[in-house]
C-alpha cells in the first residue's frame, strides 16, 4: 500500500501549489497507473476518462445549467423575491424569510447554488439593510439559502452524483424534494425565532398589501414555475428521462428569455452560451480526471481495504457515519463540489453499502453536506459570490454571518443521517 500513499501525496503537493484540481487529479492518477502497470497507464487513463463521460445520462448536465443561466438573465430572481416579500410581510424578518423562500424557488429553475446567491443577493441584501436588518442577518439568511439549489431539483450534484454511483437521476431528483423543504423551512423557523429574541435585527414590515397586488407580483414568475412543473413532471411521470427533459428545460427557458421577457440579443445570447459551455466543460473535466484517479484507487483496492478495515473494526454503524459525515464537511471546505463527489463516492460508497444504507440515500445525504461546503471558508463559493454582488459587505463579515446558519444546515443533515427513511418514501412511493 505504499504506492497509493505516494500518489496520494502527489495529489495533496499539486493542489497545494496551485494546480488546477482536474490537471492534479488527472496526473496523479496517471502516475498510480504508470506505478502499477507501466506503459499500459497510457491505455488506462484515456479509457477510465472517456468512459466516464460517455454516459447519455451527462447531457442533462450541459442542458440543465444552460436552462439556468437562460433564466438567469431574466428578471425571474427579482420578480421571485418580489412576490416572496408581498406574500410573507405579515411575518417578523419577512424579507429575510423571503430570500429563502424565493432562494428554493430559483433553485428550482437554475440547479446552481452561485446563481441563486447572485439573484437573490443583488435585490434581497440592499433591502434588507436600507429597511434596518442587521448587516449579519441579511448577509447569512442569502448566502446559506443559496445553497438549496443544489439540494432542490434539478440540481446539477444530484446528475453527477448518479453518473458516478450508477444510482437513477430521476430517482434522486424526487429524493431531494423532502430534504430541500425541510431545510428550507428550518431556516426559515431559525430566522423566526432569532428576530422574536432579537428585534432590533428585523424591524417591523408596516406596508400593506392588498389581496390584488399579491397575484400580481405572480405574473412574472408563473411562466418559469410552469416549466419546473413540466421538466419535473416529465421526469417523475416516466414520460421523459432527464436528459430528454432538460432538453425541454433549455428550450422552455430560451423562449421566455427571448419571447417573453425579450431579454436576449444575439450578443447576450452568445454570451450565455459562452458561460454554459465554459462552466459544463470544468465540471466534465474535472469528473474524467477524477475517474482516472478513482479507477487507480480501485486497481490497487483501496475502496475494499477500506471497506474491510472499517466493518471489521466492530464499531457501530453509527458511529462509523458520522465519521464519514464528518470527514464530508471537512473535505468540502478544501475541494470543490464536484472533485469530492467524483473522488469521494466510490471510495465511500462500498463502504456504505457493507454497512446496509441505501445508495439513493447516500447521494441525498452528500449534497446535505455540499450544502454545508460551499458555505464554509475557505473555498466557499457562495460567499465569494455574495461578496462579488454586494461589494459594501466584506468577506469576514460574511463568513461570520453564515456560521449559525450553517448550525442548522447541519442539525438538519444529522435528522436525515440519523433516519434515512425520511429522504426515501417520496422515491419509494413513485
Amino acid at each position: 500500500m505504499f504506492e497509493p500513499f505516494v500518489v496520494l501525496v502527489v495529489l495533496l503537493v499539486m493542489i497545494g501549489i496551485g494546480f488546477p484540481i482536474f490537471l492534479a487529479l488527472g496526473l496523479s492518477g496517471l502516475l498510480g497507473f504508470y506505478m502499477a502497470k507501466g506503459s499500459l497507464a497510457f491505455f488506462f487513463a484515456p479509457s477510465s476518462l472517456f468512459g466516464q463521460l460517455n454516459s447519455f445520462e451527462l447531457i442533462a448536465l450541459p442542458l440543465f445549467v444552460l436552462m439556468g443561466n437562460l433564466l438567469s438573465a431574466t428578471p425571474v430572481g427579482s420578480s421571485l423575491f418580489v412576490a416572496a416579500t408581498r406574500w410573507l410581510n405579515w411575518l417578523r424578518g419577512s424579507l429575510a424569510i423571503s430570500s429563502v423562500g424565493a432562494s428554493a424557488m430559483f433553485g428550482a429553475v437554475s440547479g446552481v447554488s452561485i446563481a441563486g446567491v447572485a439573484a437573490i443577493g443583488s435585490i434581497a441584501v440592499p433591502q434588507m439593510l436600507e429597511r434596518g436588518y442587521s448587516r449579519r442577518l441579511a448577509a447569512g439568511s442569502v448566502v446559506t439559502a443559496g445553497a438549496l439549489a443544489m439540494l432542490i431539483p434539478p440540481s446539477v450534484p444530484f446528475i453527477i452524483y448518479g453518473a458516478v454511483s450508477g444510482v437513477s437521476v430521476g430517482d434522486l431528483f424526487i429524493g431531494g424534494i423532502i430534504p430541500g423543504i425541510v431545510l428550507a423551512l428550518a431556516l426559515s423557523l431559525y430566522i423566526y425565532l432569532r428576530v422574536l429574541v432579537n428585534p432590533h435585527e428585523a424591524p417591523p414590515d408596516h406596508t400593506r398589501y392588498t389581496w390584488a397586488e399579491r397575484f400580481e407580483s405572480l405574473g412574472n414568475i408563473w411562466h418559469s414555475a410552469l416549466l419546473v412543473l413540466i421538466v419535473l413532471g416529465s421526469i417523475y411521470s416516466g414520460m421523459a428521462t432527464p436528459s430528454e427533459a432538460a432538453g425541454i428545460g433549455a428550450m422552455g427557458a430560451l423562449f421566455i428569455a427571448g419571447a417573453i421577457f425579450r431579454m436576449l440579443t444575439w450578443r447576450k445570447f452568445i454570451d450565455i452560451l459562452a458561460s454554459s459551455a465554459r462552466v459544463s466543460g470544468a465540471i466534465l473535466l474535472i469528473m474524467g480526471a477524477a475517474k482516472i484517479f478513482g479507477d487507480y484507487l480501485n486497481l490497487v483496492r483501496v475502496p475494499q481495504a477500506l471497506t474491510d478495515l472499517l466493518v471489521g473494526s466492530q464499531m457501530p454503524g453509527w458511529a462509523i457515519l458520522l465519521g464519514i459525515m464528518l470527514l464530508l464537511v471537512l473535505l468540502g471546505m478544501l475541494v470543490d463540489a464536484v472533485s469530492l463527489i467524483v473522488v469521494t463516492t466510490p471510495i465511500l460508497l462500498p463502504v456504505i453499502v457493507a454497512l446496509g444504507y441505501d445508495p439513493l440515500w447516500f447521494g441525498i445525504v452528500m449534497v446535505l453536506n455540499l450544502e454545508i461546503a460551499v458555505v464554509t471558508p475557505p473555498v466557499g463559493l457562495n460567499l465569494y459570490a455574495l461578496r462579488g454582488v454586494c461589494p459594501d459587505l466584506r468577506i469576514e463579515e460574511i463568513i461570520r454571518s453564515a456560521i449559525p446558519f450553517v448550525m442548522v444546515q447541519f442539525l438538519v443533515l444529522m435528522v436525515f443521517v440519523l433516519f434515512p427513511q425520511l429522504s426515501l418514501w417520496l422515491p419509494g412511493l413513485i
